[in-house]
């Protein structure tokens, strides 16, 4: 960060540059401007919760971050794992005096890491991970490297939800457009409607227990079912469409 820039102008930059980062690449930007913008910190790191809660390191400075993140997810103590649960921030000054991680915190002196600063990634409604800091030195995060931390998290958490939205949008639209062609290519090979279509997929989805695009991507793969419709599921199927379209099921 300039020191001549005034700290609003240098964060309204580093959030349009947040933000325009696609994907998994905001994760990766969000460490590394970390690491330019926070006083003290030497490297970087975002432990994301996945599936059950279980923590994931989804972007990393450098290789050392990775074995300490790993570490505390095995060990389940450390400053990333309390800050990715409900506290709002940890910050060690010296892990060589520190005991609330008895296990951990040897482990991250041994290499080279005396200072941690940990804080959630929380959207209001939810809290997304951790964005974690690590320094070489004791003493590294003050309490204006606190502040600037804490502002730039709000900062990175926005950046990542709107980058989880974008993604999100972008697997439905991907997923919409998959289901549209296998309700085509079925509509064409048993002369169905788009409707009756459907209602052959949404039927094997449920039967077998397949997510919906699971399913159209086979039909898309094989040009048919996995296991080929009856004729009375097709039967079925049309009059389920006529239903659905208040009419006679028209053909494609």
């Amino acid at each position: 960060m300039n020191d001549d820039t005034p700290l609003a102008a240098c964060f309204a930059a580093l959030s349009a540059d947040l933000l325009n980062a696609p994907g998994d690449l905001t994760c990766q930007r969000v460490v590394d401007r970390a690491v330019e913008v926070v006083p003290g910190a030497d490297r970087a790191g975002i432990t994301l919760r996945g599936k059950r809660g279980r923590p994931t390191t989804v972007a990393a400075t450098d290789e050392i971050v990775e074995l300490l993140d790993k570490e505390q997810y095995a060990l389940r103590e450390g400053p990333c794992l309390d800050a990715a649960g409900e506290e709002p921030y940890r910050v060690a000054s010296d892990l060589h005096a520190d005991q609330r991680w008895p296990r951990w915190a040897p482990y991250a002196v041994d290499l080279d890491v005396r200072s941690v600063l940990s804080l959630r990634l929380h959207t209001g409604s939810r809290t997304l991970g951790a964005l974690n800091l690590y320094a070489a030195g004791p003493g590294a995060f003050d309490r204006q490297a606190f502040d600037v931390a804490a502002v730039f998290t709000i900062h990175a958490t926005e950046a990542l939800r709107t980058s989880a939205l974008i993604s999100d949008l972008r697997a439905a639209l991907e997923s919409r457009h998959v289901i549209g062609t296998a309700q085509g290519l079925l509509a064409a090979r048993y002369d169905l409607s788009y409707e009756a279509a459907f209602a052959v997929l949404r039927r094997f989805s449920n039967e077998t227990n397949t997510p919906l695009r699971e399913v159209a991507e086979r039909v898309m793969e094989t040009r048919d079912l996995p296991s080929a419709p009856t004729s009375r599921d097709v039967a079925g199927a049309r009059g389920a469409g006529d239903e659905e379209d208040g009419g006679p099921a028209a053909s494609r």
